[in-house]
């Protein structure tokens, strides 16, 4: 049976045809078809102005971006065959860059399954549904994980604000399975304990990988502060490293209990210490008291989550660095993150530039990271490009 159709207004087929995968409710012509119509997670046709087909998508009309393209075809079969042939195009290039099943093996449309991420802890799945569209065929999905992976647990991470927008339930549960206790990762020469039930996001941070290789390639014998630590992803491989020393800074209680376990993981936690905080009081006092650093890791979490708090974020990641350059040794090196889709690579860089001019320092990038490999980026969705890394070398004023 054909899917229904919704029809674009003139013009506003153009970014579709560029490769990206997103309409916006207001590029829809309501007139041909009203919206009120569809059912949350609907598949769709979409069409030109000219009735040119442009895929298939999922809809849900009570949202701003209300239509995902699933595919340029028509008629689209959206059940366990088409969830088995996705997956396997992304584990084949997961399998190509790591050697153990330690990734984010699907990262929405850029793995072409818009509003689903899932990554994989060995045995165990941790799959984060964010749109109708996808959770109306969740079933389809986990069948095909089954017959592909094996895994002994699946975990539904449902806790995420974007499923409120959609108008879908946040609870998190266990749908598959049983989770093994302890679940073990490895990263960068370090093992981790991860808690996926009661841990942010999916339970771990894939994305800032390589940057943190690079952090403990250049840790040896420095003192070195990480900033939002959350369960030590950044610390630990630095201690493992031969640090001098490593402080981890968060204001979760229990990320820094994790973090604490995973330094005895690994045995290195003589060499670290770790402090609850609100991390904006913990670099004032640490000014107050000249404490100084030799590498910095500032990775805070996204503080501009819409393009409306734009204005508030900036001061907030200015303030940020600012203090942060205030703390760090002569000669030091400061990592400053950002996760924020909305602060652009040339923002951060400017708050960086401004920041070390304020106080007089002399600040140079020697390399750049973003997001790992397991988050891949489609030149056609900007969207897909958020993560931006700076690493700066910091002396006095020339």
């Amino acid at each position: 049976m054909p899917h229904p159709e919704i029809y674009l207004k003139k013009n506003e087929d153009k970014r579709l045809r560029k490769g990206h995968l997103w309409v916006f409710s207001n590029e829809v012509e309501t007139k041909r078809s009203p919206l009120e119509q569809f059912s949350a997670g609907d598949l769709v046709h979409v069409k030109s102005d000219d009735g040119a087909v442009l895929g298939t998508a999922y809809i849900n009309p009570q949202t701003l971006i209300c239509a995902r393209l699933l595919s340029r075809k028509p008629n689209l079969k959206c059940g366990v065959n088409f969830f088995k042939e996705r997956l396997i195009i992304a584990l084949a290039l997961r399998e190509k860059l790591f050697d153990k099943p330690y990734y984010r093996l699907i990262f929405g449309e850029s793995d072409g399954l818009p509003g689903l991420v899932i990554d994989r802890f060995g045995p165990v799945l941790s799959v984060q549904i964010t749109t109708a569209g996808i959770e109306k065929r969740k079933d389809s999905l986990f069948s095909a994980l089954i017959e592909l992976l094996s895994p002994e647990a699946i975990i539904l991470k449902n806790d995420n604000s974007q499923r409120q927008l959609e108008g879908l339930s946040l609870e998190s549960e266990i749908v598959y399975g049983q989770l093994p206790e302890p679940l073990i990762i490895e990263e960068n020469n370090a093992k981790f304990k991860i808690d996926i039930i009661n841990g942010q996001k999916t339970g771990w941070f894939y994305d800032h990988r390589n940057s943190r290789a690079c952090v403990a390639a250049i840790a040896k014998n420095q003192r070195v502060l990480d900033l939002f630590s959350y369960t030590g992803a950044w610390g630990i491989p630095a201690a493992l490293a031969r640090a001098a020393e490593v402080i981890c800074v968060d204001a979760s209680d229990s990320a820094l209990a994790l973090a604490l376990e995973n330094a005895r993981l690994n045995n290195i936690q003589h060499k670290m210490h770790f402090v609850g905080s609100d991390v904006f009081e913990f670099l004032k006092q640490a000014r107050q008291e000249n404490q100084l650093y030799d590498i910095i890791i500032l990775d805070p979490p996204a503080l501009i989550k819409r393009k409306k708090d734009f204005k508030q974020g900036y001061e907030a990641y200015r303030r940020l660095n600012q203090l942060a350059l205030q703390v760090l040794a002569k000669n030091g090196i400061l990592v400053s993150a950002s996760c924020s889709y909305h602060l652009s690579h040339e923002n951060l860089h400017e708050i960086l530039r401004s920041s070390a001019r304020h106080i007089d320092r002399h600040l140079i990038f020697f390399s750049r990271g973003g997001q790992g490999p397991d988050h891949p980026i489609d030149p056609a969705i900007p969207e897909t490009d958020y993560l931006k890394t700076f690493f700066c070398s910091v002396s006095s004023s020339l």
